[in-house]
C-alpha cells in the first residue's frame, strides 16, 4: 500500500520472510587467502605502526584489508588503538573484508570507538559479516554531512540473513548496547536495523523500548525490525502508539502490530479505519487488519473491496485471504470481474487462491515473471506454501518457460519448502539461466539449514 514508503515494501517481507535482496551470509566461509609473509615482517604491517604518517597508516590498512592475509588480523585489531579516526575507519574497512570469526572481538571493540564514523562502521562490519554486506569504501566520513539527508527519506528495507544462518550471542549484545547508546542517535539507528537484518530475537524486549525512543527515526527503524524478527510477544507492548501523535510511527505501528498477529490491536485498527479522517492512516490500518485476517473483520473487508481507494481494496483481498471464509468467494469473483488495478487484482487471485480457486493459482503464478509485481506474487505463494498440502501444486510449476517464474519459485521453496522441495530444486539446479540455477543452489541450502535447525528444535 501507499500509505507510507516505509511499509511499502513490508507487503512483501511479512509474507515471504524473505530477503529483498537475498543475502547469501556466512552460510560457507571462503578458503584462506595463500599464506603470505608473517605478519611481523610484513612490510605493510610496518608502515600501520605510528612512525609513519597519517595518509601512509591509513594506506596501508586499506591495502592490508585488500590482500586478505588473515595473519594480519591482529596487526589490524592492534591498529584499533591509532589515536587518528581516519586510520581507525579504515582500519574497520579492512577487518572486515575478512569473513573470518577472528575479526568479530576487535569490530565489536569498534563500536564503543569515541568516534561515530568508526562506530557505524562497525555497527555495519558486524552485521556485513552475517549477511553478507560490505560497507561502502567511500563511507569513510559519510554520516556527518549525509545522514539527514537520506533519513528523511525512509524506504523500507527487507534485506534478513537466510534461515540456518547462527549468529554469535556476543554480536547480538554488542549491537544492543550500540543501539542504547545515547552519544549517537545514527549509530543507534544503524544498530536497530542491523538486529532486524540479524533477526535477533533476543533483542526484541530492548527494540520495543526503542520504537518508544523520542527520536522518530530510531523508532521506526525499531519497529521495521521488530516486523522481521516477528516475536509476537512484542505485539501488546506496542498497541500503545496506535495512539502516536508522529503519524509515521502510528501508521508504522499499524502495519507492525499486524504483522506480529496482534489481537489486542483489532478494535484499535478497526477504529482508525473507521473513524479516522487522514485517508493515509485509513490505509495503515486496513493493512494491519488485513495482516491480522481475523474472521471478525470480513464484513469490514468485503465492503473494502469497492472502495475507490486502491490501496483499501488490496488490502481488503489480502484480508480476505488469511480470514479464508468461504461465504466471501462470491463477492471475491465479482470484484475481480471488475477491477482494473492490476495490484489490487492480485490481492484478490490471493484470495481464491487460499479458497482453492486453481485457475487463480496459475494467474497468481504468472505474475511471478512480473518486474512490478513479481515479489509480491512470490511472496503471496510463499504464505500458502506453508501449508504442505498446498505446496506440491506448485511443482508444476518449476517447468514453466519464464525464467522469473522459475526463479522467484526457488524462492519461495527457500522459506516453504519441505524435505520433498529438494528433489525439485535438483532439476533447476542445472537449469541453462544462471540465475535460476544459481537460485536453486541457494534454495537448498537455506532449505537444508532450515530443517537442520528445526531439528533440535522439535525433540525438546
Amino acid at each position: 500500500m501507499r500509505h507510507s514508503s516505509r511499509f511499502a515494501v513490508l507487503i512483501v517481507f511479512f509474507l515471504t520472510l524473505s530477503s529483498a535482496p537475498l543475502v547469501g551470509g556466512q552460510a560457507a566461509k571462503p578458503a584462506p587467502a595463500p599464506a603470505a609473509p608473517a605478519a611481523s615482517n610484513n612490510p605493510t604491517v610496518m608502515l600501520l605502526k605510528q612512525g609513519h604518517s597519517e595518509s601512509v597508516r591509513a594506506k596501508a590498512a586499506e591495502d592490508l584489508g585488500k590482500a586478505g592475509d588473515i595473519a594480519t588480523i591482529p596487526a589490524l585489531a592492534t591498529a584499533l588503538s591509532d589515536p587518528s579516526s581516519k586510520v581507525r575507519r579504515e582500519v574497520v574497512l579492512a577487518l572486515a573484508q575478512f569473513h573470518q570469526p577472528e575479526v568479530l572481538p576487535p569490530l565489536e571493540q569498534a563500536t564503543k570507538d569515541l568516534d561515530n564514523g568508526v562506530r557505524l562502521l562497525a555497527v555495519q562490519s558486524l552485521v556485513g559479516y552475517y549477511s553478507g554486506a560490505q560497507p561502502n569504501t567511500g563511507i569513510t566520513g559519510f554520516m556527518k554531512k549525509n545522514w539527514e539527508r537520506a533519513t528523511s527519506r525512509f524506504q523500507a528495507d527487507d534485506t534478513r540473513i537466510d534461515p540456518g544462518i547462527a549468529v554469535d550471542p556476543t554480536v547480538i549484545t554488542t549491537l544492543i548496547a550500540a543501539m542504547r547508546d545515547t552519544r549517537s542517535n545514527e549509530a543507534s539507528r544503524v544498530a536497530a536495523k542491523g538486529l532486524g537484518i540479524l533477526t535477533a530475537k533476543a533483542a526484541a524486549p530492548d527494540l520495543v523500548t526503542a520504537a518508544h525512543s523520542s527520536d522518530p527515526d530510531l523508532a521506526r527503524e525499531a519497529l521495521n525490525s521488530l516486523a522481521k524478527i516477528k516475536d509476537r510477544d512484542a505485539g501488546p507492548k506496542l498497541v500503545d502508539l496506535l495512539d502516536s501523535p508522529n503519524k509515521d510511527i502510528l501508521r508504522d505501528a499499524c502495519v507492525t502490530v499486524g504483522i506480529l498477529l496482534t489481537k489486542e490491536a483489532l478494535p484499535k485498527l478497526q477504529s482508525i479505519y473507521q473513524n479516522d479522517s487522514d485517508e493515509k492512516d485509513k490505509e495503515a490500518a486496513m493493512q494491519g487488519l488485513a495482516y491480522l485476517g481475523d474472521k471478525i473483520s470480513v464484513p469490514l473487508f468485503i465492503k473494502g473491496l469497492w472502495n475507490d481507494d486502491k490501496s483499501i481494496r488490496q488490502g481488503a483481498g489480502e484480508g480476505l485471504a488469511r480470514a479464508a471464509d468461504p461465504q466471501s468467494r462470491g463477492e471475491l469473483e465479482k470484484a475481480l470481474s471488475v477491477e482494473k488495478d492490476a495490484s489490487a487484482k492480485l490481492a484478490i487471485e490471493f484470495a481464491l487462491t487460499a479458497l482453492g480457486k486453481e485457475d487463480a493459482l496459475s494467474d497468481v503464478v504468472s505474475e511471478l515473471g512480473s518486474k512490478i509485481r513479481g515479489d509480491v506474487a512470490r511472496a503471496y505463494l510463499t504464505e500458502l506454501a506453508r501449508d504442505p498440502a498446498f505446496l506440491p501444486k506448485l511443482y508444476p510449476y518449476l517447468q514453466s518457460p519464464d525464467n522469473g517464474i522459475r526463479k522467484r519459485l526457488c524462492v519461495v521453496l527457500m522459506y516453504s519448502g519441505d524435505q520433498g522441495s529438494l528433489q525439485q530444486l535438483d532439476r533447476l539446479e542445472h537449469d541453462p539461466d544462471r540465475d535460476v540455477a544459481a537460485a536453486a543452489l541457494h534454495a537448498k541450502r537455506a532449505i537444508r539449514a532450515r530443517l537442520d535447525t528445526a531439528a533440535p528444535a522439535a525433540k525438546t
